[in-house]
């Protein structure tokens, strides 16, 4: 199905899909995938050449109820998940990752999610 597109559009859309290109199937580094909805934010580590997911956090995981009910907003839900993420693909002996933003602009609650998995040690 074919939408009419503007240029801007197509140029923004053709730009998106450069940056995901770039990160997809390294040869060496896991992908960690961060997806988001207004409400809540999902984040996987991925391993592109065997098409699995090896490790995932959620701000709708039954374990971090808790931590995501204390929140005040939801920058911070997010950054209680990177640190949740990052503990368990440590714990996965996963310690480097790509980082794909999937679309999404660094700003606010991804960016979060990132800081609180480098402090939390995964490396980018």
């Amino acid at each position: 199905m074919i939408k009419n597109l503007t240029s801007k559009e197509i140029r923004n859309q053709r730009r998106t899909n450069r940056s995901k290109r770039n990160n997809i199937a390294h040869p060496t580094k896991f992908r960690m995938v961060v997806s988001k909805s207004l409400k809540n934010i999902n984040v996987q580590i991925v391993d592109d050449h065997k098409m699995k997911t090896l490790v995932s956090a959620s701000s709708l995981d039954k374990d971090l109820q808790n931590k995501v009910k204390k929140a005040k907003n939801k920058t911070e839900i997010s950054a209680i998940i990177g640190s949740s993420i990052a503990a368990k693909a440590i714990k996965g002996k996963i310690k480097e990752v790509v980082f794909d933003r999937n679309g999404n602009r660094y700003h606010g609650r991804v960016k979060a999610v990132a800081d609180a998995a480098r402090e939390a040690g995964l490396k980018f």
